[in-house]
């Protein structure tokens, strides 16, 4: 696998944080677990990156776990001992069932496990016994846009154009929403666009969107653009409170709305039974935990659908762990980073 320049950079920054551990991993028991916990992650991640799909979900997927144990040693909020992790915190079931329709559960809240500690660190939530299916999370990642797992209607990441932030003072937030879904586009109305944002809490604040301006027929209809690959995006207007606003300012407010991933911002859905988004680190926590258990105790069926040449899921999984070992550095080192402000 070629090397990844991002990736890099984020394990060097990783490796410099070692010799001056961040926030509560600066000294004691919290220090010797960040700079162990990550130097076993990385050490699994270059493992990942030369074996193949046969094996690769279990080394990312417990570099990850070491990694959310350095998390849990830097965290702010984690005091006394709350921040010695035990056991996973995430279960899955359903393996007898089609790939897509995989369960994934997790702990209770307050547990220790390490799916629901590092929740907690990130005010990200967790859903106990109310089953989440695996597709429904696996569309939460954005680097599976391009790859669903089947033909139904689903809730993706919608990126949120940071760039276009002016830098002229005015009372409007105004960034293009992208990755518009096609259904909502070829719906064309207000109505389908106010149900398909309901699920992106954050979206749902929006003063005004740009319009089509033909009135003919009523209010004029939302002025979507459209891309040739399918899709489209569409120019979304929030109010600020403190009424004419700097481009820091609004830019600041973007932020609080959006989640960073690999460079960009997102607007994420919040999937029931879970009433806020679900942090990008722990979406990628619950698909890999279900595609290792798969690896590790159902070999044969993994087999099958890691085969290019019988399963339609292959392609989208090889893609998936790809993305896993150039993408979780830099999430890992940005997600420290905001445990420990």
């Amino acid at each position: 696998m070629h090397s990844d320049p991002a990736a890099d950079e984020a394990w060097e920054r990783l490796r410099a944080s070692r010799s001056n551990p961040p926030a509560r991993a600066s000294n004691g028991s919290r220090r010797k677990t960040y700079s162990a916990a990550l130097e076993q992650t990385e050490q699994m991640f270059r493992a990942a990156a030369v074996v193949g799909p046969a094996t690769r979900p279990l080394q990312v997927f417990y570099g990850l776990s070491q990694a959310g144990r350095a998390i849990a040693a830097a965290a702010w909020s984690l005091k006394g001992e709350d921040w010695r992790l035990v056991s996973h915190g995430v279960k899955t079931t359903g393996f007898d069932q089609l790939f897509p329709d995989i369960e994934i559960r997790t702990d209770p809240p307050g547990t220790q496990g390490s799916f629901v500690k590092v929740s907690e660190v990130l005010d990200s939530p967790v859903w106990e016994m109310d089953p989440v299916r695996l597709e429904d999370v696996w569309d939460l990642l954005p680097p599976n846009l391009r790859y669903p797992l089947t033909l139904r209607d689903r809730m993706t990441p919608l990126f949120a154009d940071e760039v276009s932030v002016g830098a002229h003072e005015h009372p409007l937030l105004s960034v293009p929403v992208c990755d518009i879904p096609d259904r909502v586009i070829d719906a064309g109305t207000h109505k389908a666009l106010a149900e398909f944002l309901t699920s992106y809490p954050a979206i749902t604040q929006y003063e005004s969107y740009v319009t089509t301006g033909d009135s003919r027929n009523g209010p004029p209809p939302p002025g979507y653009t459209r891309y040739n690959r399918g899709g489209g995006e569409l120019e979304v207007n929030w109010k600020m409170s403190q009424g004419s606003a700097t481009a820091p300012q609004r830019l600041e407010y973007l932020r609080a709305m959006t989640r960073g991933y690999a460079g960009g911002r997102y607007f994420l859905p919040a999937l029931p039974p879970m009433k806020q988004e679900l942090h990008p680190l722990m979406a990628w926590w619950a698909v890999l935990y279900s595609l290792s258990m798969l690896a590790r105790y159902e070999p044969a069926v993994w087999g099958m659908l890691i085969s290019v040449d019988n399963s339609q899921y292959a392609v989208p999984i090889e893609r998936l762990l790809e993305r896993a070992i150039n993408h979780l550095p830099a999430l890992i080192a940005d997600t420290i980073a905001e445990v420990s402000s």
